[in-house]
């Protein structure tokens, strides 16, 4: 299932749309995290560097081949070999991958989708205890270049409260992410012990 209003531009103007150091620093995706996913891949605009980052394997999952396709040639471009490409609708059919099975989920400008919590909840599904969920989204504001129809826009206070009733608990509730976005972490607590 196609989230509503996710049309991509060209690759070379949707980069200058974000600092994307900026964004991956702010939402600790670095060498502490072993293995990762991000819903919705794109153009590998995160997922590239984020695989860069981290010193597991980076699950990059897009419902359209096109988009797979051109990830997979930004990666071969820049030498990365621990992402995998995983053509699927993570909507309809989940991510297919197992419980518990990555420390890091990344949402990025995805949460606009009719229904935010079942890719919360997956996220969370495939979580280790204590792993994290990273959200960006556009700014609440018409005045950005890109990004859904205001009628669908999240305000930052949805995607907190999505994040919460997912079952995260939220660790930062808002991030500044200049120029155009706004980020959350939420973190799964560990199980605790009896």
């Amino acid at each position: 299932m196609k989230v509503r209003d996710s049309g991509m531009p060209e690759a070379d103007y949707w980069e200058t749309l974000f600092d994307i150091p900026l964004i991956l620093d702010a939402l600790g995706v670095n060498n502490s995290v072993s293995n990762a996913v991000e819903f919705g891949c794109g153009h590998g605009t995160f997922a590239v560097p984020a695989a860069h980052r981290i010193v597991g394997r980076l699950y990059a999952l897009d419902l359209e081949p096109d988009m797979i396709e051109a990830t997979r040639r930004r990666a071969e471009r820049e030498g990365v070999t621990n992402l995998e490409l995983i053509q699927r609708d993570f909507i309809g059919q989940g991510t297919g991958l197992t419980d518990e099975s990555v420390d890091y989920a990344m949402l990025f400008n995805i949460l606009h989708a009719e229904e935010p919590l079942i890719l919360l909840r997956e996220a969370r599904r495939i979580l280790r205890p204590g792993g994290h969920v990273g959200v960006i989204h556009w700014n609440y504001d018409p005045a950005t270049p890109r990004g859904p129809s205001m009628d669908i826009r999240p305000r930052p206070e949805d995607c907190r409260q999505w994040v919460e009733d997912a079952g995260f608990v939220v660790e930062q509730p808002y991030i500044n992410l200049p120029p155009h976005h706004y980020g959350i972490l939420g973190r799964k607590e560990k199980r605790s012990r009896r």
